[in-house]
């Protein structure tokens, strides 16, 4: 997977982090993995398709997911609920939506799928081998870690 199809989605998520959460992520190291897997407790999953196909996932843990969905919603979150899940569902869209701007800008024409929210541990998701960039972000919330799944469309 070519690293500048993961640019656009980090620079997209301290972005939203900035304008709905007040706040600035660290960027972490950059790592690959031959496919997608996350081992976080909630995951943000969104198809590409279009010039670019593939799988978005934000993963994090249930904490981190209370935390930015009660900033986001201006109140509390105790337990993780539909309002919550709702929450994190549209933070993964604002990322993604603004990731999929900046790539069509550079040629790159591609939709998404709505996002589903994954919870559990250990969740294995098929890309079809297609190799995945990871990039954590550091948070006052917690980590955020951005797997990015994508390969040019076979015509």
């Amino acid at each position: 997977m070519k690293a500048e199809y993961i640019n656009p989605f980090v620079v997209s998520a301290v972005e939203v982090f900035q304008m709905m959460l007040g706040i600035t992520p660290q960027r972490g190291q950059l790592g690959a993995r031959k496919g997608i897997f996350t081992s976080q407790q909630c995951n943000i999953v969104l198809g590409v398709t279009g010039q670019l196909e593939g799988v978005i996932i934000y993963g994090m843990s249930i904490f981190t997911a209370d935390k930015i969905a009660s900033q986001m919603l201006g109140t509390t979150i105790r337990t993780f609920d539909e309002l919550a899940a709702s929450a994190i569902a549209e933070l993964g869209n604002m990322i993604s939506g603004n990731a999929l701007t900046k790539l069509a800008g550079t040629g790159y024409r591609c939709h998404l799928s709505p996002p589903s929210i994954i919870r559990g541990t250990s969740v294995r998701i098929s890309t079809l081998e297609i190799p995945t960039l990871v990039v954590p972000l550091v948070t006052e919330f917690g980590e955020l870690e951005i797997n990015v799944g994508l390969q040019e469309r076979v015509k």
